[in-house]
């Protein structure tokens, strides 16, 4: 879960002479500075548009928490970016929040960081390296971070560094608690609820004047994830988030359906290594940091060996935490996003809708990041931050950027997914070594097909050449008009294993593969999905399988909303170990698939009809 960083950089201090002349002169009521209005968005304002003479300055506010072992509670470092009008004139304004535990630097890719992933399925991996970080930035600034696009349209921007980085006290858990509370805390005292110091260790408080007391955060993914941390709290004063591409079940960051998976662009990553990563606070507390959160809660619980669901990763599961949730929530995601999967923001927006949380979704067609357009950012926060009565709740609940369009013009939806889609029920033909067929039509002749697990043939290898002893490959008739896709594919399959246990991959690809180097990113991989065979019963138990016997095994794929272009086909690709995702074991093991008892399911946009008319003759 990588991002930019932003750097600290010399900044310019107002003078406490230059806003006591402001204040002496005086300002008639009349005539004081306002945020402006127009379109339902907040406007730039030229005299809020004047970064020399931004008010910046830090502080550390307390929290509810010990969590480095000093018997004392911890405290967070904050900083503030304000316009001059907040002292000159005393001009209150809502905040944009937004906390990382990125802002003080992380630790660089050594070698070893990563788990060695060249191993057989439940064995105990070798130790890998262990690294620290050297902390940068300098007082006050912690980051520049949403200055630029927020102070100019009167808001008061407020950066936090996470627990156990930066000057923050206390240890890093990933997503342990006190990575709710710490933001929760912030916005305590943003609320005039909390305390705030000017040194660490110190007792002269610090004030939050110049806030209204509605507070929005948002962010970028680890960036991303912690305003969805704080709102399910339920702290009062967070009115609105808007999380891109979060990270919002740290279980389903590093396994899918049972099965140990890393990260799109990380292989071998796993939530220590994340810890080690993020780790540059105190120095004199990260012994006792690395002992209890490392080396005990994360060794004990992460459990590489089975890849189960568990009390640890249920734990940092933020959907189990909703409950107390109100803030209004405009999500951001890629359908393409293999580091961050789009199932993060899904589940959590499904789960906000059930709850009747002002909730709307953007999805587009690339990778990792991308916020919605700043129209969308700015009515968000317009409205539920100055209380501009926009109709932004009225507004269309989905908004998805299509295939040749720009990120900047979404299409609007009545919502995600598309609610004239309906699922499709394809059955396979037996074609292996070669292609095989996906049909509406059930087939019940087909004899059990064998592949041979080899991580070394990449997926999309597989998908290209047309005979392979490593995968199965499926294909629809070539689609004479487009098909929507729209939601959550499921996969039924029923196998057999040579082995106890093995990797299970499955692709939905679009083929002929386009090999061009500026290919789009939509023009190959539709959507993907992992899982485990020995938890064919659940994700939280799993069990050696007896060689030999089928099992029957479900899951969902990543979802996704794409349209197939005609000349197309859809192709289900199945195969073992992935060698950018999975364990990597010595190759052989062999997979037998009942193909009778073999079936895909997909959403489409019109349902079997409009399946029946894309791939008519």
């Amino acid at each position: 879960m990588r991002i930019k960083k932003s750097l600290s950089i010399p900044f310019k201090i107002i003078s406490t002479s230059f806003i006591a002349l402001l204040s002496i002169a005086g300002v008639a009521q009349s005539d004081k500075i306002q945020p402006i209005f127009e379109n339902g968005e907040a406007q730039v304002v030229a005299a809020f548009d004047t970064p020399d003479t931004w008010v910046r300055h830090d502080l550390w506010v307390e929290t509810s928490f010990d969590t480095d072992g000093d018997g004392k509670l911890d405290r967070m470092h904050v900083d503030v970016t304000r316009p001059v009008q907040t002292d000159s004139e005393g001009l209150k304004l809502p905040v944009i929040y937004a906390t990382s535990p990125y802002y003080a630097g992380t630790a660089g890719n050594v070698e070893g960081l990563f788990w060695n992933v060249k191993h057989e399925l439940g064995e105990k991996a070798e130790p890998r390296t262990q690294v620290e970080v050297v902390r940068r930035g300098e007082r006050p600034i912690i980051s520049n971070s949403e200055v630029k696009n927020w102070v100019p349209r009167g808001y008061i921007v407020v950066h936090s560094s996470s627990p156990g980085t930066g000057l923050s006290q206390g240890a890093p858990t990933v997503g342990g608690e006190n990575e709710s509370l710490a933001p929760k805390a912030v916005i305590d005292w943003l609320c005039g609820r909390g305390k705030g110091y000017t040194t660490p260790d110190g007792d002269e408080e610090v004030t939050a004047y110049w806030s209204t007391g509605k507070v929005g955060m948002t962010g970028t993914s680890y960036n991303g994830t912690l305003p969805l941390a704080a709102a399910t709290t339920g702290v009062e004063g967070l009115e609105a988030i808007i999380p891109i591409a979060p990270n919002t079940s740290y279980y389903h960051y590093y396994r899918s359906n049972g099965l140990v998976r890393s990260p799109g662009g990380y292989l071998g990553e796993d939530i220590d290594v994340l810890y080690d990563f993020i780790h540059s606070g105190d120095e004199s507390k990260r012994a006792y940091n690395n002992k209890t959160v490392r080396d005990t809660e994360m060794a004990n619980g992460m459990d590489r060996e089975s890849g189960d669901y568990n009390e640890f990763w249920a734990g940092r599961d933020y959907l189990n935490q909703m409950g107390p949730m109100k803030a209004a929530l405009l999500m951001s995601h890629g359908f393409n996003d293999w580091n961050v999967m789009p199932e993060h923001s899904y589940s959590i927006y499904k789960a906000a809708k059930e709850q009747k949380i002002p909730s709307q979704i953007y999805y587009h067609q690339n990778g990792h990041g991308g916020p919605p357009p700043m129209s969308m950012m700015n009515r968000w926060f317009t409205r539920y931050l100055h209380g501009v009565d926009n109709g932004v709740e009225n507004d269309k609940r989905a908004w998805i950027v299509r295939e040749n369009d720009e990120q900047s013009n979404p299409t609007a939806y009545d919502e995600y997914p598309n609610p004239d889609a309906a699922p499709v029920t394809l059955y396979v033909k037996n074609g292996a070594p070669n292609f095989g067929k996906l049909t509406t039509t059930v087939n019940k002749n087909n004899n059990p097909e064998t592949i041979f697990d080899d991580y070394t043939v990449p997926a999309n290898t597989m998908a290209q050449t047309g005979s392979s002893k490593n995968r199965l490959l499926f294909l629809t008739p070539i689609l004479k008009n487009s098909l929507h896709i729209s939601g959550v594919a499921q996969l039924s399959v029923k196998l057999a294993l040579s082995k106890p246990a093995a990797n299970f991959s499955v692709y939905l690809v679009s083929l002929p593969w386009n090999t061009d180097k500026d290919a789009k990113i939509t023009d190959n991989i539709i959507t993907r999905g992992w899982a485990d065979p020995q938890n064919y019963t659940s994700i939280s138990e799993s069990e050696p399988l007896e060689p030999g016997n089928f099992y029957d095994l479900s899951f969902e794929l990543q979802p996704d909303d794409q349209i197939i272009a005609p000349g197309q086909q859809i192709g289900l690709l199945i195969f073992s170990s992935d060698s950018e995702f999975t364990l990597l074991p010595e190759p052989g093991t062999a997979l037998t698939i009942d193909t009778n008892n073999t079936q895909l399911t997909l959403p489409i946009v019109g349902g079997l009809k409009a399946f029946e008319n894309a791939t008519k003759d």
